[in-house]
Parts: structure tokens; C-alpha cells; sequence
């Protein structure tokens, strides 16, 4: 979508011209699933074979993918690997690096794969306590260790992300708005440290706590991401609270993207406070709520990247020669 509204994410990036572009990307994601979705038929048929190991085939995937991710060969798109783990390593040792549009993006994108880092967590456990050959599935989960670290990686994108603001904001002549920005993080820090206080101590006291500090982290976040981070939301724009300059030419999809996110917004706020709705299993539930957190981020991407754009053509707060990404049309 970037490229086809030309917006142009390799220069606001700071991307090589021959970076991964979308095809290789979508190249990736597909030979990624491929074979995923064959490891899971082989665990299955090893699994009615009656193999032993069968159920430590997920771990071998994994250790495939890693040395894929490390491999020091110029295979597999090294040099967009080697900036994964770049811009990875800025993000862990926040806020010991400076902060770039790439840093603090794709901290952003950490920030609603909290699910994946839990479930990573329980398959890190899974293999190296040996829970795959005894099946004993509650001997991870049931330890104090593991629920500690649970509680350790729900906070720390939120803390990276934070650290983050916090050098910008010294960097940056004491910007108020880099120190505003840390707050929304504390905020969500603060919504998930009240519900894990809940769950060891379920009071009346701690519920309304739970729902007044998830209730304000959701306002605050919806705030940032309407005013600060899409631009919306102008009471003096000439289209109406949005912004001057549009991209997209329908300006209802604005408004549409707007009730949506908040919308999604609600769905992550049920993820913190852990509501459980009648019937529905747990597990589906987290699932589900997981699913639409990631729409929401990529949702949130676009938008985000637009007003970036507009302000750096419009307020010229960037000039680089590069070459556009962007095919020529000819002409006669």
C-alpha cells in the first residue's frame, strides 16, 4: 500500500534502494509457511507412527530458522537480515543507541507481540526441560520462574519503548512530546502490573483498578495514535477533523480507520483486564484477541508512515537525494 499511494518508506526508513522489496518479501512469508505447514504433516505422521521424538521436530524448525537468521553467509538476504538483528539489538539496549525511524518502529510492532514472546517463552521451556518426551505440559506453566519471566516479557517492549522516548528526549532539545509519549508506555506498564496484581489478589479494590488504569492507558493510547501519531483530529483543518493533507482521496475511509482502531483499541484493553465472555474458550479467546491486535498494528502502520511523509515533504524536516521507489510511466 505504501508504494502504491507513494509513500515513500525506503527513504523515511533510511533503506537501500535494493533492500527486500515487498515481492521477496511475500516470497519469504510464503516459503516460510510452506514449510511449517510440512513440518506439522511429518510431526503428524511421526506421531502415528509412533515415533518417539516426533514432538521435537518443532524445535528443530526452530533451530533451522535461527541459523537461517544468523547464517554469516551472503545467502538469504543477508544484508536485510544483518538490519533485523541491527535494529534488534538498538531496540534491547535502549536507550543506549541512538533512536532511529526504523528503532523505534519496529519497537512499536514488539508492543503487540507480547502473545508471541509468551509463547516463545513456553516453547523455550518446552524443549529444554524435556516437556516434549514426558508430555507433562503443566511442569512449565505451574513454576514460579516462568510466571515471573511471563510478567517480565508482557513489560518489556513497553520498556524499550519507553527508554526509547526518554532519548529522544534528551537528544532532541527536551522535546515535552518524547516525555508525553513515555507516559503512554508507563501507562500500559502500569494497566498490566494492576491486572497481574489482581489475579494474586482478586478484591473488589484491585477490580475497579484494573478497569480504571486500563481504562485510561486505552484513552491515552487512543489519543496518541488519532493527534500525535496520524495527525488527525485538527478542530482547523479545511477536511474535517482530520488533517490539511490527505493522501487517499476518499476521506470516509479516514473517518471508517478511525472507529476501527478504536474498535481494536477496546479489543486490546479485553486482552489486559482478561475478561472472560460466557463461553468461549481461553485459549480461542487470546487467539482471537491476538489476530485482531496485529490487524490493528498493521492498520496503525499505514497511517502512521503517511503522516510521516507529509510532514517531512510538507515541513521539509528531511532532504536526501535517492532515488524513488516508484516504476517511470512512459511517455509519448
Amino acid at each position: 500500500m505504501w508504494k502504491g499511494t507513494r509513500i515513500n518508506h525506503n527513504f523515511i526508513f533510511d533503506f537501500s534502494s535494493t533492500a527486500l522489496t515487498h515481492r521477496d518479501a511475500f516470497l519469504m512469508s510464503a516459503s516460510i509457511m510452506c514449510t511449517v505447514v510440512a513440518a506439522l504433516v511429518v510431526n503428524l505422521f511421526l506421531r502415528n507412527a509412533g515415533a518417539t521424538y516426533a514432538n521435537a521436530l518443532p524445535g528443530a524448525l526452530l533451530l533451522l530458522s535461527a541459523g537461517v537468521l544468523f547464517c554469516p553467509f551472503n545467502i538469504f538476504y543477508r544484508s536485510t537480515r544483518f538490519c533485523f538483528m541491527r535494529v534488534m539489538r538498538n531496540i534491547v539496549l535502549s536507550p543506549f543507541y541512538k533512536v532511529l525511524m526504523a528503532d523505534f518502529f519496529m519497537a512499536d510492532q514488539l508492543t503487540s507481540q507480547i502473545p508471541l514472546l509468551r509463547h516463545l517463552e513456553f516453547t523455550g521451556c518446552y524443549f529444554m526441560a524435556e516437556t516434549f518426551r514426558t508430555h507433562a505440559y503443566g511442569s512449565c506453566t505451574s513454576s514460579s520462574q516462568y510466571k515471573n519471566l511471563a510478567y517480565v516479557l508482557s513489560f518489556l517492549p513497553y520498556y524499550w519503548r519507553a527508554m526509547q522516548c526518554l532519548r529522544r528526549y534528551l537528544e532532541e532539545g527536551h522535546d515535552m512530546n518524547q516525555l508525553a509519549n513515555a507516559g503512554k508506555y508507563v501507562s500500559a506498564m502500569v494497566a498490566a502490573a494492576v491486572r497481574f496484581k489482581y489475579a494474586a489478589t482478586p478484591t473488589p479494590f484491585w477490580m475497579w483498578m484494573v478497569i480504571a488504569s486500563s481504562t485510561g492507558a486505552t484513552i491515552y493510547q487512543l489519543y496518541w495514535d488519532f493527534v500525535m501519531d496520524w495527525g488527525f483530529l485538527n478542530p482547523k483543518s479545511k477536511n474535517f477533523w482530520l488533517r490539511d493533507q490527505l493522501i487517499l482521496k476518499n476521506k470516509s475511509i479516514y473517518y471508517a480507520s478511525m472507529m476501527l482502531n478504536l474498535v481494536l483499541r477496546l479489543a486490546w484493553a479485553e486482552s489486559v483486564m482478561k475478561l472472560r465472555l460466557g463461553m468461549v474458550e481461553s485459549r480461542l479467546l487470546d487467539f482471537s484477541l491476538a489476530s485482531l491486535e496485529i490487524i490493528r498494528r498493521g492498520h496503525w502502520n499505514f497511517y502512521r508512515l503517511e503522516n510521516e511523509h507529509l510532514n517531512n515533504a510538507g515541513k521539509f524536516r528531511a532532504v536526501k537525494t535517492v532515488p524513488l521507489p516508484f516504476r517511470e510511466l512512459e511517455t509519448d
